[in-house]
């Protein structure tokens, strides 16, 4: 077994690694909401062609279940192999994933997903721009310009999921002040990190607009970035509540190294899949992993279920990122918002070119060449097609979805237990 820290958080928490094999059956049972069927002897789990656990043998990708333990003693500072063990885990024989029966089961929609915490997300988005804005003319517009260009609201909607749902489980009947400022800070850090990433990626485009730097220039977006994280800070603090300023504090820190480790690896045909998902952790994952569990910390549930909520966010921001890494081979550039095959062209290597480098040399020296020859890119993203490298991080996606919903066990079974999973299968609905 093996010991590994839990992400920053007062007094620190410890993760037992209990290895994931084809045998565990643990979908959840949810024969009082859909009818199910129970699994067959072969491990396949068949309930109405809602949602399949399939087996599957994959060479490089690995799955784990962890359980927590709190500890009684601070624990060092986490390191890239504590974080590597906690991120990418490890399994032993056949991994599982998740998988969606077309036929049987109707499309997910963001408009259905957030049904049940609509009123809130109105009331966020209501606020959003006041509380950024209002102190400067100048950033009011760049607000309107990144808050109005289309974003899904998802990190806010799951504040809103999980404090509803752990609510239940304490008796609250209604959301509390911090709940609701909770999410207004995570879209304020998670707008901040948009405007700051466009800045460092120099993208002229974000949801089909133009980003901040492009209509305002450089120097405004990231004095607007700042402002945003400055701003989000304040209202944290006076949260008043240690362990959240800790959690989220973090998540800051923790975009900088992501952007550091990016940024140090471009173009590096070496980069390990665990390296990819260290970094997409901290870019993507943490954010993610912190909004849920500070939203269960709020609702003064216990630590065993705070950290299912961690879990439960971590694996899903994972499966996030390795989606939207697939996506930016097979969308257009119209459904993108932005050129398809970006990060690829900036030398920024993702989970399907990692899996394609393991069977295709050709791709290594057109990599490397910083795509110097006329046409080199587009026979890059054609190889990284071939060599099944789009294949393999789907199931590598399925597979830290199938975590994500094991998390969520520790839940009553109400409205907003079921959009939470749902959440999971509108990402893998992206690419089925």
């Amino acid at each position: 077994m093996v010991s590994m820290t839990c992400h920053s958080l007062e007094g620190r928490a410890m993760l037992d690694l209990v290895a994931c094999g084809c045998s565990s059956n643990a979908l959840l049972d949810r024969s009082s909401v859909r009818n199910y069927t129970k699994a067959s002897s072969k491990g396949i789990c068949r309930g109405n062609g809602a949602r399949q656990l399939v087996c599957a043998r994959r060479d490089r990708i690995r799955c784990g279940v962890s359980s927590m333990k709190t500890a009684e003693t601070p624990v060092p500072k986490k390191t890239a192999e504590t974080l590597l063990n906690s991120v990418s885990g490890v399994s032993q024989g056949f991994p599982q994933v998740l998988d969606i029966n077309k036929e049987s089961r109707r499309p997910v929609s963001l408009t259905n997903l957030f049904e049940v915490v609509a009123d809130d997300l109105l009331t966020l988005n209501q606020n959003l721009q006041s509380i950024v804005g209002a102190e400067n003319p100048v950033l009011m517009s760049a607000a309107e310009q990144i808050f109005g260009a289309g974003g899904k609201r998802m990190r806010p909607a799951l504040v809103f999921l999980v404090s509803r749902a752990t609510s239940e489980i304490v008796g609250l009947k209604e959301l509390t002040m911090e709940h609701r400022r909770l999410a207004e800070i995570i879209e304020m850090i998670h707008t901040a990190s948009l405007i700051h990433d466009d800045v460092l990626d120099e993208s002229d485009m974000r949801r089909g607009k133009e980003t901040v730097h492009q209509m305002f220039g450089t120097r405004v977006a990231v004095l607007a970035g700042d402002f945003m994280f400055a701003q989000s800070s304040w209202y944290l603090a006076n949260l008043e509540n240690l362990q959240v300023i800790k959690l989220i504090s973090q998540v800051i820190k923790d975009f900088a190294s992501g952007e550091i480790k990016q940024a140090s690896s471009l173009f590096d045909c070496d980069v390990e899949l665990e390296e990819y998902l260290i970094k997409s952790y901290y870019k993507t994952a943490s954010l993610i992993a912190a909004s849920t569990k500070g939203a269960a910390i709020f609702s003064g549930v216990d630590s065993y279920i705070a950290e299912k909520m961690y879990d439960y966010g971590k694996n899903l921001g994972l499966s996030f990122q390795v989606v939207d890494d697939i996506l930016d081979f097979t969308q257009s550039a119209e459904q993108l918002g932005k050129p398809a095959g970006t990060d690829l062209a900036k030398g920024n290597l993702t989970a399907p070119v990692i899996f394609a480098l393991e069977k295709e040399p050709k791709l290594r020296d057109i990599i490397e060449s910083e795509f110097s020859d006329t046409g080199s890119l587009d026979e890059a993203i054609r190889l990284v097609k071939a060599c099944g490298g789009i294949e393999q991080a789907q199931v590598l996606a399925k597979e830290k979805a199938h975590l994500a919903i094991q998390n969520l066990e520790c839940l009553p079974k109400t409205a907003f237990r079921l959009a939470l999973e749902d959440m999971v299968m509108f990402n893998l609905q992206r690419i089925d």
